[in-house]
């Protein structure tokens, strides 16, 4: 799948800044880290480091999802929390609007994951892959969509994407995982990355970030 890499254009919005941790909005629709390629340079890290110069990745999103994304500020902090997000101490909540419903109100997908063997880019479901978990709430339904809450517990690549997909519920706008009618359902990715919970590396304070959307205008 081959598409024109045209990144949202816009001032950098800080939510959280101290001397260890940046609490950055990432757009959809723009690149976590540079991609191949001098015209896949433009990033959200690449934007950062053009005022922090020190800032270091600790995580990513998908480019087309939006949301909150963690910087660190020093190496200190940056050990920090790479350890939180492989001990998996670090809360992370999305929603998404996806087409169809889940069958239960609430509950939890655990499929294991594991790159396409053929295509790059994406990743399956497959009894060889890494053990994945994503725990998922209904909150409203529409003729449109429907609105979940989600929480990954493991942090697989493409991992929320698969797993809805994997049980017939893709998410609008998912041109990896989605059929046509559906990735035409919307003019992005309906994921986003709404809330982040860790602990401030020298404080160890409990820091919880959130960016609203209003996901529920895409539904009426």
């Amino acid at each position: 799948m081959s598409f024109q890499y045209l990144p949202p254009q816009g001032p950098l919005e800080i939510i959280h800044e101290d001397k260890d941790v940046l609490g950055v909005v990432k757009p959809s629709g723009l690149l976590s880290v540079p991609g191949r390629g001098e015209e896949r340079r433009d990033s959200l890290y690449i934007r950062i480091l053009e005022q922090y110069p020190l800032a270091k990745v600790v995580h990513r999103l998908d480019m087309d999802t939006s949301g909150v994304m963690l910087f660190a500020l020093r190496r200190k902090a940056e050990r920090h929390l790479k350890m939180q997000f492989q001990e998996r101490s670090i809360q992370k909540e999305y929603q998404a609007i996806v087409s169809g419903k889940p069958n239960l109100p609430h509950g939890s997908i655990e499929e294991p994951l594991r790159p396409h063997p053929t295509q790059p880019l994406r990743h399956i479901v497959a009894p060889d892959g890494k053990y994945s978990r994503t725990d998922y709430s209904i909150v409203e339904v529409s003729t449109k969509g429907t609105l979940l809450n989600l929480f990954p517990v493991t942090g697989r690549s493409h991992q929320i994407r698969v797993h809805l997909s994997h049980i017939g519920c893709p998410i609008l706008g998912d041109r990896f995982y989605a059929p046509r009618y559906v990735v035409n359902g919307s003019s992005r990715l309906m994921l986003h990355a709404k809330k982040i919970s860790f602990s401030q590396p020298y404080s160890h304070q409990t820091i919880e970030l959130e960016i609203e959307w209003d996901p529920k205008r895409f539904l009426n």
